[in-house]
C-alpha cells in the first residue's frame, strides 16, 4: 500500500508497467453497493492516477479496468501502457505479444514520491 485515505487504499500491482488497484477500504462486491459519495471519490481517484502516471511516465495509453471476478471486491486497475510493452495492444490478463523489453521507466517509488507530491498541490484528500 502507497496511499490511504479515510475510504480508499492504493496498491502497486509488480508489473512491468506501472500500475495502480485502488480499493475501498469497505468490501462493497458491486460499484453500485457503494454510497453516492465512495463512487465520487472513486472515480475521482481514478481520473487522478491517470492524470499521475500520463505526467509521469508519458505513456502512449491508459487502461483503466474492473472485473473483480477473483477478488469479489470493488477495486479499478489503473495502468500505464505502451507500445513496445509486453503485451499492447492486448490486455495485460490478454496474450503476450512480444519478448519482455527494459521499458527504461522511472521506479515506482519515484513515482509515489510524485503522486503524493501532486496530491498536496491538488488537495484531493478530500474526506467525504
Amino acid at each position: 500500500m502507497f496511499y490511504e485515505s479515510k475510504n480508499l487504499y492504493l496498491e502497486e500491482e509488480k508489473s512491468q508497467i506501472p500500475w495502480i488497484k485502488i480499493f475501498t477500504k469497505k468490501p462493497y462486491k458491486e460499484l453500485s453497493e457503494c454510497p453516492s459519495f465512495l463512487q465520487k471519490e472513486l472515480f475521482e481517484m481514478t481520473l487522478f492516477c491517470e492524470k499521475t502516471l500520463l505526467s509521469f511516465y508519458k505513456p502512449d495509453k491508459i487502461n483503466i479496468a474492473s472485473f473483480a471476478n477473483y477478488v469479489p471486491r470493488v477495486h479499478i486497475h489503473v495502468m500505464a501502457r505502451f507500445k513496445n510493452d509486453a503485451f499492447f495492444p492486448e490486455c495485460m490478463w490478454g496474450k503476450q505479444q512480444r519478448e519482455l523489453v527494459d521499458l527504461n521507466l522511472a521506479s515506482f517509488g519515484d513515482f509515489v514520491s510524485f503522486f503524493k507530491a501532486e496530491l498536496e498541490k491538488n488537495e484531493l484528500r478530500v474526506q467525504y
